[in-house]
């Protein structure tokens, strides 16, 4: 018999999913730095275990885009859940860091799924209002693990060494994976087929999906650009300390939140265009403001963490109906357009961060620079790639 899932319940598994994949980097940060004691190498070796995670995800991304489009996406959600279970046990039992860097390349790859087939679950099991708000909650609890998983992995790391943060993913990967297999008859299958001839370029030719990609992968890459280069920033031209990082994280986190649970009801009543217009001019805006602070000499943590509030808030406004219209506007090929979302975003991040890494030591400024100059991209992306129809009164 059919066993059947409450929606309640079916969404959590499905954040749990998510939340494995993002926090399969930020619970092992904190035990990268002794890595090399353990296994030996170097510590620039050590940093290639966060980045062939990232460099596997990206892949994953991709493969599981095309894989979702072609087999059913619920088996798909299940095999990628049990892999990277897989993959985080053999991980904990690796003798060198050179066989745990392979490992971490398959298990980014592994964890991706959950991400790619998320976004097509909420919105074929809801109405158009309240995907939006299910994707606002889905944000809202995947903000939280950069914040908190760093937290949990240092605890772990005292606790029993680097090996137990892998431990912890497997037996979790291992308890969504069961749960997920024994009600998998309950997720939505895809509400149609896509198109034989469809493909990632079909997609990315359609005017609409790139209007709404672009703008959520500028307007999220410029976040995750100024967040990725803070710390630096904060502890060494300004000589601030990490805890006021911690501060400008938990505040920005906290406005996002209160912002995604507005983001439905708001586009309800002012429409989903101008939401996501609004929420990207105050995003734009407030990076602007930090921009001119920054210029001016200012340094004062508190004004830097006022105009981040309003950063937060704007991208919280627009991030869960903008990430919503770009999977419409993938014409049923959910798998395909949201990893295409997500790939971009984690693209413009790593290109930002690249491009502003050699001028950390100059101060805010040049960070503020690249984060304002992304977030007038998704402005621009927004507004330039306007369809001729009525898709502002959407």
């Amino acid at each position: 018999m059919t066993k059947i899932l409450p929606p309640g319940a079916m969404f959590a598994l499905i954040a749990c999913g998510t939340v494995l994949g993002i926090a399969g980097t930020d619970l092992v940060l904190p035990a990268v730095p002794s890595l090399p004691q353990s296994l030996g190498g170097t510590i620039a070796l050590a940093q290639l275990v966060l980045a062939a995670y990232a460099l596997g995800t990206l892949i994953g991304l991709l493969a599981f885009g095309e894989l979702g489009a072609r087999f059913d996406p619920r088996k798909l959600l299940v095999w990628s859940l049990g892999l990277f279970t897989l993959t985080s046990f053999l991980a904990a039992l690796v003798p060198s860091i050179e066989w745990l860097i392979v490992l971490r390349l398959a298990q980014g790859a592994f964890g991706s799924g959950p991400a790619v087939f998320a976004p097509g679950f909420i919105s074929s099991s809801n109405s158009h209002d309240k995907a939006a708000s299910a994707l606002g909650r889905l944000g809202s609890i995947e903000s939280l693990t950069p914040a908190l998983a760093p937290i949990a992995g240092a605890y772990l790391l005292a606790l029993g060494g680097w090996q137990i943060s892998f431990a912890v993913l497997g037996s979790l990967g291992l308890a969504v994976a069961v749960v997920t297999g024994r009600y998998v008859a309950s997720f939505p299958g895809r509400d149609r087929a896509p198109a034989p001839h469809q493909s990632y370029m079909t997609i990315i030719k359609d005017r609409a999906f790139l209007r709404y990609a672009l703008s959520q992968a500028f307007s999220l890459g410029s976040i995750l650009v100024f967040v990725f280069g803070a710390p630096a920033v904060l502890t060494g031209p300004l000589g601030k300390g990490i805890q006021d990082f911690v501060i400008l994280q938990v505040c920005g986190i906290a406005m996002f939140i209160a912002g995604a649970n507005l983001s439905s009801s708001l586009a309800t009543r002012f429409g989903t265009g101008r939401v996501i217009a609004t929420g990207t001019c105050v995003l734009a805006s407030a990076f602007l403001l930090i921009l001119v602070y920054a210029a001016a000499g200012g340094e004062n943590i508190t004004v830097v963490v006022a105009f981040w509030i309003i950063v937060n808030l704007g991208f919280g406004i627009r991030g869960p109906v903008g990430f919503h219209q770009a999977i419409i506007a993938s014409h049923g090929d959910h798998s395909r357009g949201a990893a295409l979302v997500i790939a971009s975003i984690l693209g413009t991040a790593a290109i930002g961060t690249a491009i502003t890494a050699p001028f950390i030591g100059m101060g805010l400024w040049p960070l503020a620079l690249a984060s304002t100059a992304i977030a007038f991209l998704g402005l621009l992306s927004f507004v330039v790639l306007r369809p001729s129809t009525s898709e502002s009164h959407r």
